[in-house]
């Protein structure tokens, strides 16, 4: 309820200071409003989507996750203009300058409850938070997202193998939505301009995640009951509780590279009876194993963009380290959990 009130209030604001963010909505994106959070409620991801039209797209290296937006023709709402760079690229740093100034300043004007923005963090998309919720205190990601009626890129084609799992249908409805594009800085870029934005998927995400079963019918009310949320869940569970437990060591994973994974093993087994609710423990087992082994390789596969490695081959001391301590976890019964 917090949150709802402090992002509405934010809209609004954003809505009347600057014409370009006049159409800007929001979306909830993240394991909150996954329903796959276990511990407290205190993060929160809310993306907020200006669409675009009549975009030009330019891969920015080989990932085919990094893009550079300009526009076909210069837009009639002239506030776009002071966003573009010499170039006329669409420039993602100006614009979340833009956002976080327009926050900075209205966050004082948020009657009854103390929020405020949080230091900006080097690479990071998010504008973030925090609301004071005595004794606790929340944090929400703001992440600024273009959404364009654009037809996929082709680094994606070979990307979202759910065939077998959610059906050819599914696929082909997925891949007819817009894209989402977030204002992320790629590290790879030889001049860091923060000029480059990164295709993001997480809306359909979470509607994998929410309507994950093979027959339509898996954790309806009426329906069959399936574990893959719980297992999802224990994943995410496990490297939080390992990141604080081993924060220098484990600070380039985040929640995504688990997320990854879990979305692969949907897909290799792909039948609601191998996700049986009572064989939770199995399917976590068999889930970890798949993650284990990515990373011992260190290649884990971005879910929708098949040439775009999710594991840089420059960490692999982490990814064996990680690796190491999941194994040890896995062989003595979870102690992690029960700290």
């Amino acid at each position: 309820t917090l949150v709802n009130r402090v992002v509405s209030h934010l809209v609004q604001a954003i809505r009347g200071k600057d014409s370009c963010f006049s159409s800007i909505e929001r979306q909830s994106a993240g394991s909150y409003y996954e329903r796959v959070k276990i511990s407290e409620p205190n993060e929160f991801d809310i993306m907020l989507v200006m669409p675009v039209t009549r975009i030009q797209l330019d891969e920015s290296d080989d990932t085919g996750a990094f893009y550079y937006v300009s526009f076909k023709r210069i837009p009639k709402e002239k506030g776009w203009l002071k966003f573009l760079e010499e170039d006329g690229k669409l420039s993602a740093f100006k614009m979340l300058q833009a956002l976080r100034e327009i926050i900075k300043q209205e966050v004082k004007n948020i009657k009854g409850v103390e929020v405020t923005v949080a230091r900006k963090k080097a690479g990071s998309p998010a504008i973030t938070l925090q609301i004071k919720n005595p004794p606790s205190e929340i944090s929400v990601d703001i992440i600024l997202t273009l959404e364009a009626q654009h037809s996929w890129p082709t680094s994606t084609q070979g990307g979202l193998k759910i065939e077998q799992w959610l059906g050819t249908k599914k696929r082909r409805d997925f891949r007819f939505r817009s894209i989402y594009l977030v204002a992320k800085q790629n590290k790879r870029e030889k001049v860091l301009r923060g000029n480059t934005w990164r295709l993001s998927f997480s809306h359909i995400e979470k509607e994998m995640i929410n309507n994950h079963g093979n027959s339509k019918t898996c954790c309806e009310s009426d329906g069959p009951k399936c574990c893959r949320k719980g297992c999802l869940k224990l994943l995410k569970f496990l490297l939080e509780q390992l990141k604080m437990k081993h924060p220098k060591e484990l600070e380039k994973f985040c929640s995504y590279h688990v997320k990854t994974a879990f979305l692969h093993s949907c897909v290799t087994w792909p039948n609601d009876t191998d996700w049986h609710l009572g064989n939770l423990d199995h399917s976590f087992q068999q889930c970890l194993g798949f993650f284990v082994d990515c990373l011992q390789k260190s290649q884990l596969t971005h879910f929708f963009i098949p040439q775009y490695n999710l594991l840089s081959l420059e960490d692999k001391a982490k990814h064996h380290f990680l690796s190491r301590k999941i194994s040890q976890e896995l062989n003595n019964g979870f102690p992690v959990f029960h700290e």
